[in-house]
């Protein structure tokens, strides 16, 4: 897009968790059946968990010292952060700008150094609804950190993206919470569902827009971006060779061909495909592929062949890691991680070419981010905080 870009912070835990200290009130809640109720201790839960790690830290005045504790913290998981490994393998991002825990970072220090800030956050509801009013209704839930540190930055616009379904959530309920408090933190709200398949890209993703535009920047109305015709197939991001590993064995074949096994939850050699998903592919979930077979396939005794349509040897195959962020419309990515994180890491993403739209938008409507010459949009400092579970 011709933006000289420079990403201020990026923070994700990596789907890695710590333990709550508090074990009488973590056994409650897996024993408690009532959802209402459930929904209420995961929330206690959430704030106790917090607490109790922020009295063990650092003060926010010293933020060097205080991540490296969080990091500390996370290492007693034992677990790779693949998110952050991801992210470093294909943008470059500043020492020590990268954060494991969004319930720990202090949006202070960046107040008014970030001009986009792009985030999401789990669907969760706000069972204290009309109790607290404001930012208060939020507490326990991801979204009060998002809400948060977008009070802290005070950025130029920010973008926040989630399911469709955000707008159905209880009933409407929770939406309706999150736009007065989007509000109450003084930005214009434009809200929209958009669907990938829209944007130029062969898969039906839909997805929630939030964009927020600061009251006291100047700016025109926010339009959300035109629908685009679809000019691509899936076939045309798919790669000519694929390694063997990817063909699936009898089992597998049949679930993802027989309807009334997979219950419509596999699909085969579709123009247009399904919503990508964090579990696709690895429990023989999403779209696949059917081919002929080749003199390997039939060499090698896991590989199932039989006939299928007008094809007398074919074989079905996984969408390789590789192709499903193809699919998301990253024309290059680097993939440094397992192939089942690779699967969810890319399920989990944003389709690229609806972000791009989007931020085509943003900068019609709010003229202050465009270059004076108006040919290139420079220093444009960009934020993003990944889901944090």
């Amino acid at each position: 897009m011709g933006v000289d870009a420079n990403i201020v912070f990026a923070c994700d835990n990596g789907e890695r968790y710590l333990k709550p200290s508090n074990k009488a009130l973590l056994k409650q809640f897996e024993e408690e059946t009532d959802p209402a109720k459930k929904e209420e201790l995961a929330r206690q839960l959430y704030e106790d968990s917090k607490k109790a790690i922020e009295e063990t830290l650092p003060p926010v005045e010293d933020p060097v010292a205080r991540e490296l504790a969080v990091c500390k913290l996370y290492d007693t998981t034992r677990r790779v952060n693949y998110v952050e490994q991801s992210y470093r393998a294909n943008y470059h991002i500043g020492e020590g700008r990268w954060f494991q825990d969004v319930r720990f970072l202090d949006g202070t220090r960046f107040a008014n150094k970030v001009d986009v800030f792009v985030g999401g956050s789990p669907c969760q509801s706000f069972s204290t609804y009309g109790k607290k009013g404001g930012l208060g209704d939020a507490r326990g839930t991801l979204f009060y950190e998002y809400a948060r540190l977008v009070q802290q930055i005070q950025p130029t616009v920010f973008i926040y993206e989630n399911v469709k379904g955000l707008r159905i959530h209880k009933n409407g309920d929770t939406w309706r919470r999150m736009q007065e408090i989007f509000k109450s933190l003084q930005y214009d709200i434009y809200e929209e569902v958009l669907d990938a398949v829209d944007y130029g890209l062969p898969q039906m993703r839909k997805r929630m827009f939030v964009i927020g535009i600061r009251k006291d920047v100047e700016h025109l109305e926010f339009k959300f971006p035109r629908k685009r015709k679809l000019k691509t197939k899936v076939a045309e991001y798919l790669d000519k060779e694929v390694a063997d590993d990817y063909y699936l064995p009898e089992k597998g074949f049949k679930w993802v061909t027989e309807t009334e096994r997979n219950d419509n939850k596999a699909r085969v050699n579709r123009d247009v495909m399904g919503c990508q998903t964090a579990v696709q592919q690895v429990n023989w979930s999403g779209d696949f592929r059917i081919e002929p077979a080749k003199e390997s396939h039939k060499a090698n005794p896991r590989i199932y062949v039989t006939k299928w349509g007008d094809i007398d040897e074919a074989v079905a195959r996984k969408l390789t890691p590789a192709e499903c962020f193809r699919l998301m419309g990253f024309k290059r990515f680097n993939i440094t991680v397992p192939d089942n994180v690779a699967y969810r890491q890319a399920g989990n993403s944003i389709a690229v070419p609806v972000m791009q739209a989007v931020l085509e938008s943003v900068f019609k409507a709010v003229p202050s981010l465009k270059a004076k010459d108006g040919r290139k949009t420079k220093n444009r400092r960009f934020s993003k905080v990944v889901r944090n579970g």
